[in-house]
């Protein structure tokens, strides 16, 4: 397997979309609001690797996993974390978050920043256990209740 970052040679846009469909279809009906994955289209998500860092795990060929970063003023937010189901647990996502602290190490900046749904506890207990930590509950605009949770994980200097 290997990871590559995403420039302006790649082209598979809709493989692209699809993983992350079929990476956060377990989602649907669970959380509210709706992810915003379903709102992704090719054209979208080229126009985020543009304004983004990517990257994308490839095996034989196919697409398996993805991340996309974005600089933030003090940490590296980490988006759209996908892993295929057939390929969960396998350790791709510890990978793709090793990306995630080299590149946040190379621009300087001393944590990572993640957000998932407050439905997701699964999601909260394998963060956590990759060393992140709960710090901050929010909703998203017209939702008065939590709909999701922000967890940090410093990085050592």
């Amino acid at each position: 397997m290997r990871i590559i970052r995403l420039d302006p040679s790649f082209t598979c846009w809709d493989e692209l979309l699809a993983l992350i469909l079929t990476a956060f279809a377990s989602m649907n009906g669970r959380i509210d609001p709706p992810s915003s994955a379903l709102s992704l289209t090719a054209e979208t998500l080229a126009a985020k690797a543009e304004a983004e860092i990517g990257h994308v795990a490839i095996e034989e060929g196919k697409l398996t996993g993805c991340l996309f970063l974005r600089p933030e003023a003090d940490c590296l937010y980490v988006g759209k974390l996908a892993v295929l189901p057939a390929v969960q647990g396998k350790g791709l996502g510890r990978r793709l978050l090793a990306i995630a602290e080299e590149t946040a190490a190379g621009l300087g900046l001393a944590a990572l920043r993640l957000e998932t749904r407050i439905e997701l506890v699964e999601n909260h207990a394998v963060f956590t256990a990759w060393g992140f930590s709960r710090t901050a509950e929010k909703a998203h605009p017209g939702f008065t209740r939590t709909t999701f949770i922000e967890m940090r994980k410093n990085l050592a200097r």
